[in-house]
């Protein structure tokens, strides 16, 4: 298995220097890869989501039909060992009207090429302080669940690849469809933005769009398919 991440690496570095935007350079569906924590490095500097310890940012998200949430996501000084990587632990909390709706621990490592992959989650989903659920949580190297890559270090047109998978319950996937957008949220105006399409094959009727300001991360996220949602960052500080 570990000649598949050699063969991954190679292809990402050709991909650079040729400028060639195939879909094989990044983990596809349910591609299998072994990764190497040779090949990752003790920090996420990617420019498109740098997650520095203490880094912290506050979205408002508003439903179709205009139902308020605040989504509050920190980068943690804390690390988790997964495949033998240590994984920077960032905590995502959402809360309708002051109480807890989700709190989530999502884990992300970066390689040496600068690509941010992800590597699962644990999630709880909350009604009157109590737990309800935990559907979508993940590992990778657990039941069969592959990482994926949430940013990838170099993005162009048409590049696609895998954020997540595990069959039938997590199977995220993106298209990078510009580099060079404009947005403007509360916490500001941004230029040069990466815009990716987000999809899963489990629900082939939602689809969404999200924006990611160099040097900050995040900054928009818009339901295009399947609803109308709209989640756009009203503070960040870096840590």
């Amino acid at each position: 298995m570990r000649a598949i991440v050699g063969l991954l690496l190679v292809a990402l570095a050709a991909s650079a220097c040729s400028g060639d935007d195939s879909v094989g350079a990044l983990p596809q569906g349910g591609q299998p890869v072994e990764l190497d924590p040779a090949d990752f490095v003790d920090r996420i500097d990617n420019p498109y989501w740098p997650m520095s310890p203490g880094s912290r940012w506050v979205y408002r998200e508003t439903s179709a039909d205009g139902a308020e949430q605040r989504v509050v996501v920190t980068v943690t000084d804390r690390t988790k060992r997964i495949l033998g990587i240590d994984a920077v632990v960032v905590r995502d909390v959402v809360t309708q009207d002051g109480e807890v709706k989700e709190d989530t621990f999502d884990w992300y490592a970066q390689d040496v090429d600068g690509n941010v992959w992800y590597l699962g989650e644990q999630t709880a989903e909350y009604e009157d302080g109590k737990v309800v659920s935990t559907e979508g949580s993940w590992e990778a190297g657990v039941d069969g669940a592959q990482a994926g890559v949430v940013v990838p270090a170099k993005p162009r047109v048409g590049l696609r690849y895998r954020q997540e998978y595990l069959k039938g319950e997590a199977e995220d996937a993106a298209e990078v469809l510009s580099v060079d957008e404009t947005i403007e949220v509360p916490f500001g105006r941004f230029d040069d933005v990466l815009l990716t399409r987000d999809f899963t094959p489990l629900e082939p009727d939602v689809l969404e769009h999200k924006f990611y300001a160099r040097g900050v991360g995040p900054a928009l996220a818009v339901a295009v398919a399947g609803g109308g949602g709209r989640e756009e960052l009203v503070s960040f500080s870096r840590g």
